[in-house]
């Protein structure tokens, strides 16, 4: 039998006290203390930067120790938002490893939830309010993102030839506008698009395919 700790952060959460990883290590050392478990310090898995948009058999480290648990082991989260990327995927994974014979075990539920009783019904509750949960928030971003581009807000990625970010605004940049409009006026006279192309690396050393030329003429 095989004990094992799984503890994860997300990029954003690393800097997050509550949700640190010594954090996580700790409340899985005393809640083996207390439950007289003693795992080796090579069964407690790391899963450093990882989101958990992930599912959990996805994840560099989760996929590894997914596939090499068996019958009788025990794995222990600290939390449920730890382990799975919503209700289904949970609700999934801890029916395959309840059918091969693994026990998990979840601190702020109160411990495994594998065996039939009060545990599995509140996981399973929890767990549809962990995915609720997420995709509200979800939602917000998406509204917020949504009012900023109103406003005419850059939402970052790619700025196009011919603007400039200006006090969090896209904006017309003036001298590459000038530009765009000198390769439109050669456009009309006929000239092709690779030539178009080299008179810009030529006259300003500015290296452009034809085909994104072409998204400007």
């Amino acid at each position: 039998m095989g004990i094992y700790g799984y503890v994860r952060v997300s990029t954003l959460q690393q800097a997050n006290e509550g949700e640190s990883l010594e954090t996580q290590l700790r409340q899985i050392q005393s809640y083996s203390v207390l439950k007289g478990f003693e795992i080796p310090p090579e069964n407690f898995i790391t899963e450093k930067g990882v989101s958990g948009s992930l599912e959990f058999e996805r994840r560099p480290e989760g996929s590894k120790l997914f596939n090499q648990l068996t019958s009788g082991d025990i794995l222990i989260f600290s939390k449920l938002d730890r382990a799975f990327r919503n209700t289904r995927n949970a609700l999934n994974t801890l029916h395959e490893l309840k059918q091969r014979g693994i026990s998990v075990h979840f601190i702020d539920l109160g411990g495994d939830v594998t065996n039939d009783g009060i545990g599995s019904v509140i996981f399973t509750i929890l767990s549809a309010f962990a995915t609720f949960e997420r995709e509200r928030i979800a939602t917000r971003i998406r509204e917020v993102k949504q009012v900023q581009k109103s406003e005419g807000k850059f939402l970052g990625g790619f700025t196009r030839f011919g603007y400039r970010v200006v006090d969090e605004k896209l904006e017309k940049n003036p001298d590459e506008q000038l530009i765009i409009q000198s390769m439109k006026d050669m456009k009309r006279r006929g000239m092709s698009l690779r030539r178009i192309s080299c008179w810009l690396g030529k006259e300003y050393g500015i290296h452009m395919s034809h085909s994104t030329v072409s998204t400007l003429v």
